[in-house]
């Protein structure tokens, strides 16, 4: 990377005090007043983006939908492998576990990131839709995937990755994960909202009878998204030890989540009707195998960039081969 100091700095054997001519710290009052006012600054951004944020989720309803006792119980139900998905992510962190409060924090942005897509897709597909099939693909790929890998990787920005915690690059999986899990239930409690009838069910097998079909279809689509964000945010803990290519790392990772995102959008059906097709299945059976196919093909793919990760780190971790400082003592007397 290149070395990106004054010449003045580069030249000197560290004898010259050059605070406020090429270097700076906080040493004045005046230094302190404008350190504390920066972070006053940054600190009431990422608070207004949360607000916002909050102010949509009251808005489309996404709070009803969380505090109701029978979506609720569906959306928990749903969630499950969603959930299972993200905590093996989390498991195979080597380095160090990541601590329980930013974890709940970037699932809980996660939430709150996911209303900015859903007020945009909702603006957008209109534009699309007189295009029939080929508008959708392009909603899918140039609206959707962008616009909602792009607010889970927000959920991990805006708090634990200016945590001092974040301290690796395998942790933007992680976090990613979180993110894509909190986006997940949300998007799920919202739509089993919208799709289960108004009809006073109580919270025993009534609603498991009426909500299973619902909560199945929901469960399935879940994974997919702790998948890509995954993806997207590994990319985010690469640009954050790589500050010199931060943006096109950081876009990369959104390019990479966004394009699998978009791909599942645009072929779950035809998919979804050629296994029914070649097999003979009906319901929910064939929708069940292409998402296994799917999620396995790019659930692999995060694997192996994980993989390649703890590899790494197990050989730069390694002691010393046996007998190598034997050998080299031997060699002294040759």
């Amino acid at each position: 990377m290149q070395d990106r100091r004054d010449p003045i700095e580069k030249a000197s054997d560290g004898s010259l005090d050059l605070y406020d001519v090429t270097t700076w710290e906080t040493r004045t009052r005046i230094d302190r007043l404008s350190s504390i006012l920066w972070q006053v600054i940054a600190g009431s951004a990422r608070i207004a983006v949360v607000l916002v944020a909050f102010l949509l989720l009251l808005g489309i309803g996404g709070l009803a939908a969380l505090t109701d006792p029978q979506t609720g119980v569906l959306t928990v139900l749903s969630a499950i492998p969603a959930i299972g998905l993200a905590v093996y992510v989390y498991s195979t962190d080597v380095t160090s576990r990541e601590p329980l409060s930013l974890l709940v924090a970037t699932f809980l942005l996660g939430v709150l990131t996911a209303n900015f897509a859903a007020i945009l897709n909702g603006a957008l597909r209109p534009y699309f839709q007189l295009l029939g099939f080929v508008g959708s693909a392009l909603f899918f790929y140039l609206i959707v995937g962008p616009v909602e890998e792009s607010v889970k990787l927000l959920a991990v920005r805006l708090y634990a990755y200016n945590d001092d915690r974040f301290d690796a690059v395998l942790d933007g999986a992680v976090y990613g994960a979180m993110a894509g899990l909190g986006f997940a239930v949300i998007e799920n409690a919202l739509y089993i909202t919208r799709q289960l009838p108004n009809n006073g069910l109580d919270l025993g097998l009534g609603l498991i009878g009426v909500g299973g079909g619902i909560t199945a279809v929901r469960a399935l689509a879940g994974p997919g998204h702790v998948i890509y964000s995954a993806i997207a945010g590994y990319y985010l803990g690469l640009a954050k030890y790589n500050p010199g290519n931060r943006g096109p790392i950081v876009v990369k990772g959104i390019l990479l989540a966004a394009l699998v995102h978009g791909t599942y959008n645009t072929t779950v059906g035809i998919g979804t009707g050629i296994i029914s097709l070649l097999t003979g299945l009906s319901g929910i059976a064939p929708y069940l195998i292409y998402v296994v196919i799917y999620d396995g093909i790019f659930g692999l793919f995060l694997l192996r960039k994980i993989q390649r990760y703890r590899d790494a780190y197990q050989q730069a971790h390694a002691p010393p081969a046996d007998g190598s400082e034997f050998e080299s003592e031997m060699t002294e007397f040759e």
